[in-house]
């Protein structure tokens, strides 16, 4: 079988950031406006008062402190809380195109490859702008790539599933290269109306390039040495947006059709099912979890990774070997293990081990165990 290398990674960040003392501002004056216009239902008990937030306690349960988005007036207007991003003709590319063509453009430059390199497109992402033609194939026609495209959706582990997607078609023949991309616009999906949940997200797009190792002539090399998925049903996590929402109408507008989750019971399940996915990944790759020198783990919770080093190290893990993004980038959903890939990577040594692992709804997991070539 054809040893397999990453040999680059891009990154778009949108313009726009949201710090949290922002968000906290209009949030708690939409609290305040909702309460004042509702106030007799709620002195009658029909209505419950809403409870205004503070910067520590997003801080405090999530390690977040700002987060990029794609349109930040619309996130804090207290009489929309929803970003504003026009529709674009059928003959214009789309936003997320757009995303991943930039995100492309970088990984691209840095794998050393131009687009007659690559032979497929993998748009794997937990948020997809419609539901056809696949935007793999929108990317890979704006980007000039002769080849195939689909898209794949595995909530926050899309990026690592895709990554073993391009492993899969690259040792089977069917391609030398493969660019896999996730624009992320989680924004869209966030209900900027719950307190428990409003803080948590950020958009942006990542880019990698897997390809052959035999053809690679990159200087940012690394071998993918092992590899696992899971997956075990769980609704803790769920958006139930979708085209047969149509079809009853009574659920337009509802809740479920945005981002929820029983946080506390996430917490609880994921953090060891993700060490003993590592764990079990790295040890069948003949590697001694001593001898990893970093780990790029799903940027969702600090808590969450914090206590997920510490069940696979028996210790806390430095910064260096659990570097942390989300406090800039907050949840960018499947982009966050390879947004901490791409910005923590070049200090690394030929030889050096390093885990990318992604976690999220579903539960899905996924596990990538990378070796540095060069």
């Amino acid at each position: 079988m054809s040893k397999v290398v990453i040999s680059g990674t891009g990154l778009y960040t949108p313009s726009q950031s949201i710090s949290n003392e922002e968000l906290i501002a209009s949030f708690n004056a939409y609290v305040q406006q909702h309460n004042a216009q509702n106030a007799a239902s709620i002195a009658s008990g029909e209505v419950v008062a809403l409870e205004e937030s503070s910067v520590a306690f997003i801080e405090k349960a999530s390690g977040i402190k700002s987060r990029f988005v794609m349109n930040k007036e619309g996130v804090l207007d207290i009489n929309r809380m929803v970003p504003h991003i026009p529709e674009r003709s059928d003959e214009e590319p789309s936003i997320m195109c757009e995303m991943a063509v930039a995100a492309a453009s970088q990984a691209l430059e840095r794998a050393g490859r131009t687009a007659t390199d690559i032979d497929a497109v993998i748009c794997a992402a937990s948020n997809m702008q419609r539901g056809y033609p696949a935007m793999a194939v929108e990317i890979q026609n704006a980007l000039g790539i002769d080849g195939y495209g689909y898209d794949i959706n595995v909530a926050c582990s899309s990026a690592t599933f895709g990554i073993q997607a391009a492993v899969t078609a690259i040792q089977s023949g069917q391609a030398r290269a493969v660019l896999v991309v996730n624009p992320e616009i989680t924004s869209g999906h966030l209900n900027w109306r719950d307190r428990d949940s409003h803080f948590i997200f950020g958009d942006a797009c990542t880019a990698i390039i897997v390809e052959r190792a035999d053809l690679a002539t990159s200087k940012h090399q690394f071998e993918i040495v092992g590899l696992k998925l899971k997956t075990q049903f769980s609704n803790n996590i769920r958006n139930n947006f979708g085209f047969l929402n149509r079809a009853d109408e009574s659920g337009i507008g509802k809740p479920d059709k945005l981002f929820r989750q029983q946080g506390r019971k996430v917490f609880k399940d994921v953090c060891p099912m993700a060490a003993a996915v590592i764990t079990s990944t790295v040890q069948a790759a003949d590697i001694a979890i001593p001898d990893v020198k970093r780990y790029w783990l799903h940027q969702a919770n600090l808590n969450m990774n914090l206590l997920i080093a510490r069940m696979i190290l028996g210790r806390d893990a430095s910064p260096e070997e659990s570097p942390t993004i989300l406090d800039t980038y907050a949840n960018t959903s499947s982009a966050g293990s390879i947004i901490a890939f791409h910005k923590y990577q070049d200090d690394l040594e030929a030889g050096n081990v390093g885990v990318i692992c992604s976690f999220g709804a579903g539960y899905s997991i996924g596990c990538v165990v990378v070796k540095k070539l060069a």
